[in-house]
């Protein structure tokens, strides 16, 4: 290690401390531990657990320092992170101090994230680059929203929210991991007596959301579902609830490894459809499932923005909806940038009467906090806002 390097982890390990200090170290080491023994479950949930809870993982590495710190890397965009929160909790006072901590400490319950906290933190460092004094609302005054900017006489106020890409999807990726999981065991035995190569698809026109639904899908009724069909040798099963078809698998890329096999997958059904292999010896086992209709996760968000608008808006200054789309992926997210998804849905908002306040509207997910993509948020001004046009204002609210 050279002696920039071993001056770059010392400062590291340094404000590291600092962050840490806000939860306790018998907070962080119980997290910690209870991470690891979800990741050690079924395997595509462990896996899942892993993607949901990368930053705290990447910050256990950034802790015990068996991490390579790249520049560019998630890993230093997490360090950054933890570095900036520290800094503004020396600045806060005793009160904001202690709401900070509970915030931070709230992401590390059950099945929350600090994804809330350090989406927070990362849109005031931005504001204040942006040369807007940052105060934090929320924090030190109890306010219903989250930061209040000012810049040359001017305020805005700043609402910070997550919204789960999950709300949009009729079939949703953490109830389709359990049913897999589940089922993966009766599929390496029936392969195991049937060695080929086999494609169950599914079509779900009521969803499946997880838990019991009496009218749709619940995990159990499909998992017994697609047990009776392997055990009857039945090609297809069908109500109002599920179409379940079996047919071999044609795809060429079936005799090729794994992951060559998804990506045909994914190219032959789409990026919202759910895909999973299971293989055993030779044979080869694949699950695709659709809903019946085409996500809404933009009209989600959507949906979010009218709902948190005048509950956490005062109303008297300009308002800035920071919107943090998490439970979503490369893909999915290009998509909904590309087509112009998150645009056509946050436009249309800012037409409601819910939008009077909103004078503009940031979008972005984890590939933008954690800069693994080199994009930048997205953001819409409202049109018919009357300080949208403010020149004070312009670098939070015009386009970048």
């Amino acid at each position: 290690m050279t002696a920039m390097q071993t001056e770059a982890r010392t400062s590291a390990t340094a404000d590291l401390g600092a962050f840490f200090a806000m939860f306790g170290e018998r907070h962080w080491t119980a997290r910690i531990d209870a991470l690891k023994q979800a990741a050690a479950g079924p395997q595509r949930a462990g896996r899942a657990v892993l993607q949901r809870h990368a930053v705290e993982i990447t910050l256990e590495r950034l802790r015990r320092g068996d991490l390579d710190l790249q520049p560019g890397s998630a890993g230093m965009a997490v360090l950054a992170l933890a570095r900036q929160t520290a800094r503004f909790h020396g600045l806060l006072s005793r009160a904001g101090r202690a709401r900070m901590c509970a915030a931070l400490r709230a992401g590390l319950e059950g099945g929350n994230t600090l994804i809330p906290a350090l989406h927070l933190i990362s849109t005031a460092v931005a504001q204040c680059a942006r040369g807007f004094a940052v105060h934090f609302a929320g924090y030190e005054d109890k306010a219903a929203f989250d930061l209040l900017i000012r810049r040359d006489g001017i305020e805005a106020e700043i609402v910070c929210d997550v919204v789960s890409a999950e709300e949009g999807r009729d079939v949703r990726r953490g109830a389709w991991v359990d049913l897999v999981d589940g089922i993966d065991p009766d599929l390496q035995i029936w392969l195991a007596a049937h060695p080929g190569r086999y494609l169950l698809k599914l079509t779900l026109p009521q969803g499946l959301r997880g838990g019991s639904h009496p009218d749709g899908n619940d995990l159990a009724s499909l998992h017994r579902r697609i047990r009776t069909m392997l055990q009857t040798h039945c090609r297809a099963d069908h109500d109002e609830a599920a179409v379940l078809r079996l047919d071999p698998l044609m795809l060429a890329a079936a005799q090729a490894d794994e992951n060559g096999l998804m990506s045909s997958l994914r190219r032959e059904f789409g990026h919202e459809a759910h895909l999973a292999v299971t293989t055993a010896g030779g044979g080869v086992f694949v699950l695709a499932a659709r809903a019946g209709r085409e996500n809404e996760v933009a009209g989600a968000i959507r949906r979010r923005m009218e709902m948190i608008a005048p509950a956490r808006l005062t109303g008297t200054r300009p308002g800035i909806l920071a919107m943090f789309v998490e439970d979503t992926d490369r893909a999915e997210w290009s998509h909904l940038r590309d087509r112009l998804e998150l645009e056509g849905e946050t436009r249309q908002f800012l037409t409601d009467a819910a939008a009077r306040s909103v004078v503009a509207v940031t979008c972005r997910s984890r590939i933008e906090l954690l800069g693994s993509g080199g994009e930048e948020e997205l953001r819409f001004r409202n049109p018919s806002h009357p300080a949208g046009r403010l020149a004070a204002l312009a670098p939070a609210v015009a386009p970048p």
